[in-house]
């Protein structure tokens, strides 16, 4: 989600270029930990079936929704539908270690009856899987919003196949009990804003993509 939180603290600083934000990264021990010790103003992160705490106050603001992505000129886009069949017959790249979008991978494979398909890349940063993707004919899953902010680029675009999708939003996490902030503040209402925006030109152009099931 690096791309999406970094263009709207852009546009935020546009606005209150008085507020500076140090960003750092994580996972959610660490949000969390750094949360309770004071350390983390908030945390932008996915939650699903795991508790965000009982100090702590998770909004969300983007619901889960991934898609398999492939570079535009892909021979996939030349199908009148594509087939989980199809998805088997190109290399994919597996996200880095950690990352909730593994077992969604995972996932994807055990809804068309398979347990492993054909990695021939693996552990880098998005830009590198997206310099790689624009390379090649691999496949692999992003977050719908990752690859709908690289839209305009026209190089690369979501394969119209129905995935399961996980049960999980991404939101922003903060310390129940803590001071309010009001530079802080302005920030998670400015991204809240901004990410209710997004959600509805999203629905937008999935309402007009027809998906093979």
């Amino acid at each position: 989600m690096d791309p999406v939180i970094s263009r709207t603290i852009g546009q935020f600083q546009v606005k209150w270029p008085v507020i500076r934000v140090d960003q750092s990264y994580g996972n959610l021990p660490e949000f969390q930990a750094g949360l309770r010790s004071g350390q983390l103003d908030m945390a932008i992160c996915p939650l699903g079936v795991v508790d965000s705490g009982a100090e702590l106050d998770f909004t969300r603001i983007l619901p889960g929704r991934n898609v398999v992505a492939a570079r535009s000129r892909h021979p996939l886009f030349k199908k009148k539908s594509v087939t989980s069949n199809d998805l088997l017959r190109y290399p994919w790249i597996s996200p880095l270690p950690g990352s909730p979008l593994l077992a969604d991978i995972h996932s994807i494979l055990l809804s068309i009856g398979m347990s492993e398909v054909n990695v021939r890349y693996s552990g880098g940063s998005l830009m590198s899987v997206l310099n790689y993707i624009e390379e090649t004919d691999a496949l692999t899953v992003l977050p719908q919003s990752v690859l709908f902010t690289f839209r305009n680029t026209g190089k690369f675009k979501t394969v119209p196949m129905k995935i399961p999708q996980p049960e999980r939003s991404l939101g922003i996490l903060r310390l129940k009990e803590a001071p309010v902030l009001p530079a802080s503040d302005k920030l998670a209402k400015f991204i809240i804003a901004a990410f209710d925006d997004l959600r509805a030109v999203i629905l937008r152009h999935e309402n007009a993509v027809i998906w093979s099931a």
